[in-house]
């Protein structure tokens, strides 16, 4: 046997015994207490059974007086002044009457009576109802049962009256089977205790009325001082107290007693206090045996469980560990270090250098770093060492040395350990090469990225191409930031910018609120006259490695672009003027012919005033009217000529707002003349009150003549008899893809369009005219959609054939945030040299 279990043998005996000692005591002191409280209970049982029968008593009686008073009123032996008598002489006869109401069958008081010192809030006035649902209730069940009727009273339940609880007693009044009204008794809860309970027992208990949910209504409750136990009679919440209900109330009103305590029980004699204290004594000094063994066992325990810890840490470890004494010979390794190297304990402990893991090619310098650490010269960040493993492999690790002091404080030897650090010097051999290839890729973008924190001057990174335009300062990427419109807070004092006072300006105003993985990168175009570079500017937030906001700006060089959409655009205006020109060349036959008719006129007319001025035929008021329609014709040919030659002049692009109706007068006047010539009848319509739309309107114009000329030529082509050649012009507001726009719509009666024309139709150089140049539509659609509008077209069914087409554009109503005809502004941006 261990002497471990012989000590635990050895307490067991002594602590049994005591065990058992303080079990009698126990026993002894609850026996004679329990039949203490049993003495107790009997004696609150009878006293609440006799209190409980005086009340019942007490409550019958007067029941039997008010039942009397109650037939009385019904026989009409009772009107309302002598009610007042006879209820004063039960008031006072019963104290705890407080008041009695008589009321008709509504529920109207007829008369009352109410004890002078009742609050006024509790008087029944006579000619109102009765108020309280208790009342009420109380009212209505009488008159369903025609008999008397307890309320179940509630603690401090109608304090709207008062604060004092009240029982009511409903006696309905019935004459001749019929209920004629009803007698309401309130008694005061408070008074009733005091005059049914003998005095001798209110001066040894506690008695207290209580309401269905245990309420306190009157009377003193004192805290239960013993556990609970079996009832005999009644409802028996602990040894000295005792609930019973009052009848013929009910449930609705308990009745609760509980003695005083009148003696000093066990607890309080002499014997009892000195066999506790003989009893803690011995107590004592057995657990102070106990406790001193259990503090020996427990320091046992916690040496193996220390133990066995630091033996479990060391082999858990991955880190290997070495001890090696003053003379360097190996005195100790863990488990992780003959993994490492693929000796086991066996063949390490006791050796000397040189050791089986040290590499051949490498053991002088191993010896020597040996020597110095028996010496004491030690590198506390540790140092890098290749070890050989039992098959040959070699594989990088990392030595850190600390000298090993026993318990007196003395250096026994040295502890060391060592960390296998091949993969990470291989994932950083790594890193380092993605570092070098992201350098390179940077380095030899056609852009120019920087990136500098907020805050600062400082500049974190700059490519080949940032250095080469602007040098290895943070100059060029802070001009570049505030020329692309993106706000900075990092300097004061820039180039180009104004300097505000950082009093009044929030230094973080415009920076993304947003997480920065989430903020949106912003682009503009700007104009560096230095370099006579346009360069496409775009930034981003991000997290620098070191924590720190930073901005990050692109700048590409979009120069030859610029330039090509410059020329586009010169392009396409010349375009626009060549065809409005063509149009004007295919209308020139209907041109001439509208011309001539003025031109006629106006030599008709003066030939004529010549003729009659050679005959002096003429008088003043003739020559007059001649002249004035002169003038009219010849105003009128001005007229075609102005609208034409605004047409077709060249022009630069000119964006306004525009009158809808002014734009349609103005194409329908010129294309009216070609579509007379072809015998095509126009109608056009213009919905009222619409707004300006933000357009060219001479490219408006060009549209709408190019698509009405073409539906002239389309219904002249189809031969349609007189009545059906027509062309419809309508103007409309719609809501087209969510926004609100203005539709043009065209429709003639041709022949439509043919399925493989369909297809073609805004190809440029794509014409089915002979003499046709296919632009015209081409650059119809190239107007609408730099407008931010759509063209589309399609043909008209009549009973399965082609009864026309119809051309359809809309313009929407708002203008773009920013004009894309118009430049950038220049920015100026110097050129630092390198």
């Amino acid at each position: 046997m261990t002497p471990l279990r012989q000590d635990r043998v050895m307490l067991l005996g002594p602590l049994l015994a005591v065990l058992l000692f303080l079990a009698a005591i126990v026993s002894s002191f609850a026996y004679l207490r329990l039949e203490e409280a049993e003495r107790e209970r009997e004696a609150v049982q009878r006293d609440v059974e006799y209190t409980q029968q005086r009340l019942r008593a007490r409550l019958l009686e007067q029941q039997e007086q008010f039942v009397s008073l109650g037939q009385a009123i019904s026989n009409a032996e009772v009107d309302p002044e002598s009610f007042a008598s006879r209820a004063a002489a039960l008031n006072r006869q019963y104290p705890e009457v407080q008041s009695l109401t008589w009321t008709d069958p509504r529920s109207v008081v007829r008369a009352s009576h109410t004890q002078p010192s009742s609050p006024p809030a509790q008087w029944r006035r006579v000619g109102e109802p009765l108020d309280g649902e208790d009342a009420r209730q109380g009212f209505i069940l009488s008159q369903e049962l025609l008999q008397p009727v307890f309320s179940q009273p509630l603690a401090l339940r109608d304090a709207s009256r008062d604060a004092m609880p009240m029982l009511q007693l409903h006696v309905p009044l019935i004459s001749n089977g019929q209920f004629v009204g009803g007698l309401l008794v309130e008694y005061s809860v408070e008074a009733l205790l005091l005059q049914g309970v003998p005095v001798e027992l209110i001066s040894r208990y506690a008695m207290a009325l209580l309401d269905a949910r245990s309420g306190v209504l009157a009377g003193t409750v004192l805290p239960a001082r013993d556990a609970k136990a079996e009832p005999i009679l009644g409802r028996a919440v602990g040894s000295d107290i005792l609930e019973m209900p009052v009848s013929p109330v009910g449930n609705g009103l308990v009745l609760r007693a509980q003695a005083y305590r009148t003696s000093l029980g066990l607890v309080g004699s002499g014997l009892f206090w000195l066999v506790c204290a003989l009893s803690a004594l011995t107590v004592w000094m057995l657990i102070g045996t106990w406790r001193h063994t259990q503090r020996r066992v427990q320091a046992q325990r916690a040496l193996i469980a220390e133990t066995n810890f630091r033996r479990a840490m060391e082999n858990s470890m991955p880190t290997g560990m070495r001890a090696m004494d003053l003379q360097g010979r190996i005195t100790y390794v863990n488990a992780a270090f003959c993994l490492m190297t693929g000796f086991d304990e066996q063949h390490l402990v006791g050796r000397t250098a040189p050791f089986p893991y040290w590499p051949d090619e490498d053991r002088e310098a191993l010896a020597a770093r040996l020597e110095d650490e028996l010496r004491g010269r030690i590198t506390p960040g540790g140092f890098q060492v290749r070890v050989k493993r039992k098959d040959g492999a070699l594989f990088d690790a990392r030595m850190y040395v600390s000298p090993l002091i026993d318990a007196r404080g003395q250096q026994t030897g040295w502890m060391t350990s060592m960390t296998d650090i091949t993969e990470p010097n291989r994932i950083r051999a790594q890193l380092s090469a993605s570092y070098e290839r992201f350098t390179t890729v940077l380095e030899a973008l056609d852009a120019s990225v920087s990136v500098a924190p907020l805050g600062s001057e400082e500049l974190l990174f700059a490519n080949k191409l940032y250095r080469q335009w602007f040098g290895a300062v943070s100059s060029g990427h802070l001009e570049l930031s505030a020329q692309a419109g993106v706000p900075d807070s990092s300097v004061s004092g820039d180039l180009g910018s104004t300097q505000r006072d950082g009093a009044d300006a929030d230094p973080l105003a415009g920076l993304p609120a947003d997480t920065v993985t989430s903020a949106v990168s912003e682009s503009a175009e700007v104009h560096v006259f230095e370099l006579g570079k346009w360069l496409e500017v775009r930034t981003r937030y991000l997290n620098w490695v070191d924590g720190r906001l930073a901005q990050m700006v692109i700048a590409t060089d979009i120069t030859p672009r610029r330039l090509a959409e410059e020329q586009a655009a010169a392009q396409a205006e010349r375009a626009q003027s060549a065809s409005r020109l063509i149009t004007m060349g295919e209308m020139a036959s209907s041109v001439a012919h509208e011309l001539n008719q003025p031109l006629t006129a106006i030599s008709n007319y003066c030939n004529g005033m010549i003729s009659r001025i050679r005959s002096q035929q003429i008088q003043e008021e003739d020559l007059l009217l001649a002249l004035e329609k002169t003038a009219r014709q010849a105003q009128r040919a001005g007229q075609i000529i102005q609208r034409i030659r605004a047409f077709v002049k060249r022009s630069e692009s000119n964006r306004s707002l525009a009158e809808v109706s002014h734009m349609v007068h103005e194409a329908v006047e010129l294309a009216d003349i070609e579509l007379r010539r072809r015998n095509v009848r126009l109608s056009h319509y213009v919905a009222a009150r619409l707004p300006q739309l933000w357009v060219d309107p001479i490219l408006i114009e060009q549209v709408l003549v190019n698509l009405l000329k073409n539906a002239a030529e389309s219904v002249d082509l189809a031969q349609r008899p007189a009545p059906g050649r027509a062309v419809e012009l309508r103007v409309v507001p719609r809501q087209v893809e969510g926004q609100a726009a203005i539709e043009f719509t065209v429709t003639d009666s041709g022949a439509g369009l043919a399925p493989e024309v369909m297809e073609h139709l805004y190809e440029a150089f794509f014409s089915t005219k002979t003499e046709g140049m296919g632009i015209g539509l081409n650059l119809c659609r190239t107007i609408v959609e730099s407008h931010r509008g759509r063209m589309q077209a399609e043909n008209l069914y009549n009973a399965g054939s082609v009864s026309g087409c119809r051309f359809t554009f809309w313009i929407p109503l708002e203008p773009p945030l920013l004009d894309s005809s118009a430049e950038p502004a220049a920015a100026v941006i110097p050129k630092v040299a390198a």
